[in-house]
């Protein structure tokens, strides 16, 4: 069940990449018979498992938008995981989205931003026989601290902005990219006032770029998130695009955008659906900035049981859309 992934030249290697253009990733958390929560999840089946039938609606009405798509990876259960516990409801994810599409996969089990000592080993096999199955394109995962002591958190942290902390984040994303068969994107992590917080006092953007290049990895730049730390650094408004050169913008692969809000002058990464201005303002400017960026990833929509857009979310989407279309336009190929 394998599908056509995009080239993947080494990080460091010359040339522009070929745009894919526009693709959503989808959060499926694993919920009780018939509950689907938001509609995005995976249900239980006495047979393997399914996705929820909203989401299969959303695809049905949207899946042409998508030029490749991805799921969050969400445990089943407390046990070790194990592919043939995943891959009838992965399976069925695949085949409610138009043949052919690539698929990519965000991990949340590298856990690149500990400090402590953790084996990715398990993680990495699982991904890497997932990939023998569906030929990911990419494996994603957030530079984050997702659990400590073996608990799980419920939001990941940034890892700690200290020298020791670069060079240990560094270590792990560095093994982690060696364990994957498929490439490995790292992505920027949040720092969502109230939702995580941050320990140290390096630049988050400098660290990134570091850490980017002593490990030698590709990127992925969440665009919410850098406008959470920019929000954090009190560079709202205009200066929102201050600082961003020091970020390794000549290794990020892809976008992210999900919804966010700000509340009482504070940002918020709501995983919502509604995309604020300033994000696709900061889509644009990076836009020209990323010469191997291979596409952009609305992250967790959210629709109605018909599975249309929510109402709300719809102005920013088509603009979104839009936005990427004269940028996939612009592309003349691998030099």
């Amino acid at each position: 069940m394998t599908t056509t992934s995009p080239s993947t030249a080494h990080p460091t290697g010359g040339g522009a990449a070929h745009r894919l253009g526009l693709g959503v990733l989808v959060d499926m958390p694993w919920s009780g018979k018939g509950i689907g929560g938001r509609g995005t999840g995976f249900v239980d089946t006495d047979d393997g498992g399914d996705i929820h039938p909203r989401l299969r609606a959303f695809f049905r009405r949207h899946g042409g938008d998508f030029a490749y798509a991805a799921h969050s990876f969400q445990p089943r259960s407390r046990a070790l995981p194990r592919p043939v516990d995943y891959v009838r409801a992965y399976d069925r994810f695949g085949q409610a989205l138009p043949a052919g599409l690539p698929r990519a996969f965000h991990h949340t089990e590298l856990n690149m931003g500990t400090p402590e000592h953790y084996d990715r080993g398990p993680a990495a096999e699982f991904a890497n026989q997932l990939h023998a199955r569906y030929g990911f394109a990419w494996v994603v995962e957030d530079l984050g601290i997702w659990s400590l002591r073996g608990c799980p958190l419920p939001y990941p942290l940034p890892p700690p902005l200290t020298g020791p902390g670069l060079e240990i984040a560094t270590r792990n994303a560095a093994q982690a990219a060696r364990l994957l068969v498929p490439p490995l994107h790292v992505e920027f992590p949040g720092f969502t006032e109230g939702g995580s917080f941050a320990l140290g006092a390096l630049d988050a953007f400098e660290y990134f770029a570091r850490l980017a290049d002593d490990a030698d990895v590709w990127v992925t730049l969440d665009v919410g998130h850098l406008l959470s730390y920019q929000w954090l650094r009190g560079r709202t408004g205009p200066h929102m695009f201050d600082g961003l050169e020091a970020l390794p913008l000549h290794r990020c692969r892809e976008l992210h955008l999900s919804g966010c809000q700000i509340v009482n002058g504070k940002f918020r990464d709501l995983h919502h659906g509604v995309l604020l201005d300033e994000q696709l303002d900061l889509t644009a400017h990076l836009l020209p900035r990323c010469p191997q960026l291979l596409g952009v990833t609305y992250e967790d929509p959210v629709f109605r049981e018909d599975g249309r857009l929510v109402e709300k979310s719809r102005r920013n989407y088509e603009r979104l859309r839009a936005l990427v279309a004269e940028w996939q336009g612009q592309d003349r190929g691998p030099l």
